[in-house]
């Protein structure tokens, strides 16, 4: 069991949460009686992608275990160090796909707004580990401009909110964004990206949901996850405030070695996502993003085992394995 001081700030809001997340992963490790890993961990440096993992994911992480698979997703280590031809920092071609300032469109219909660099957690699998944030960002005041590319394109029916983590932004910025969107007449559906409901599931709080509520689209939330242990009630609650506010919920995961390469993983993360009534989307293989080769399950595995969960799952419980190639004109099917 994970000690009560790991946990102390779970009962003051999902920014108190945000601000106790855990940095450094010698903390982790001891809170996990796993300090022996702590001679693995990559130093710190000035361009290092840093541990943050918020407490309410820690606590259901084994202790003990070495191989817990929600570990194994945060923590950085020297396996990352190693280099593998073709991993690459921009892995998807983001930044060839740029419009506008936090505007990235490589698909027929829609346009995806990176609105924050910031994520509550940070995975370490994450195909924007080196995204130029700071430049590419469609918030700090450079949301006109993003609108108006938006307006001047009227074959764009949909706005994807992506990041970094768009519910990492207080509501009343959210509410700011999708005002300026709602001018836009040719916008019909919204969707958002997001970890946060399944890794701080207290920001989806009262104002959160008033203003998904309220909002003038159909709504879809893609969330990420990855395991079935990434779910517990707290989770479950939060996931059953955003169906009652509107929005559709799917899920979309990576096939990680270690995390959840095995049918049974998979089969109990789609049982355990149904229960709480979100559907399979997509289970992507690994974009190739330098620091996470570590994670790469071959391709001839991964359509293995999404036929033998085919054959385990009735349908609408298994999700379409696909990849991102930058430049296609929609994901890939393996």
């Amino acid at each position: 069991m994970i000690p009560a001081s790991i946990m102390s700030a779970q009962l003051e809001g999902w920014q108190a949460e945000w601000r106790a997340a855990l940095t450094d992963p010698a903390e982790l490790l001891e809170a996990l009686n796993l300090g022996t890993l702590v001679a693995r961990v990559i130093r710190p440096t000035r361009d290092a992608f840093p541990l943050r993992v918020p407490r309410p994911f820690v606590a259901r992480m084994r202790r003990g275990d070495p191989h817990d698979p929600l570990l194994r997703q945060v923590l950085p280590l020297d396996d990352e160090l190693m280099p593998r031809p073709g991993f690459v920092d921009d892995a998807v071609g983001d930044l060839a796909a740029r419009n506008a300032p936090g505007v990235i469109r490589k698909y027929q219909g829609r346009a995806l707004l990176i609105a924050t660099g910031t994520c509550a957690v940070n995975c370490r699998y994450c195909f924007r580990r080196h995204f130029p944030y700071a430049e590419e960002t469609a918030s700090l005041g450079r949301w006109r401009k993003a609108v108006d590319w938006i307006r001047a394109n009227p074959d764009v029916s949909e706005v994807i909110l992506s990041g970094g983590d768009p519910l990492s932004l207080v509501t009343t910025r959210l509410a700011e964004l999708t005002g300026e969107l709602a001018a836009v007449p040719h916008v019909r559906r919204l969707r958002i990206h997001t970890r946060l409901p399944i890794v701080l599931p207290s920001r989806v709080d009262e104002p959160l949901v008033r203003w998904l509520g309220g909002l003038p689209w159909p709504v879809v939330i893609v969330l990420h996850a990855n395991h079935a242990n990434e779910f517990d009630a707290a989770v479950d609650t939060a996931l059953a405030r955003l169906r009652l506010a509107g929005a559709t919920l799917l899920n979309q995961s990576v096939l990680l070695a270690g995390v959840n390469d095995d049918v049974d993983a998979l089969a109990a993360l789609s049982e355990r996502m149904f229960a709480a009534e979100v559907l399979p989307y997509y289970v992507h293989v690994l974009d190739p993003v330098r620091g996470a080769a570590h994670f790469e399950v071959p391709d001839d595995e991964a359509r293995r085992l999404i036929d033998t969960l085919r054959a385990r799952l009735p349908g609408y419980l298994v999700p379409r394995l696909v990849r991102e190639v930058p430049g296609a004109n929609a994901k890939t099917p393996l």
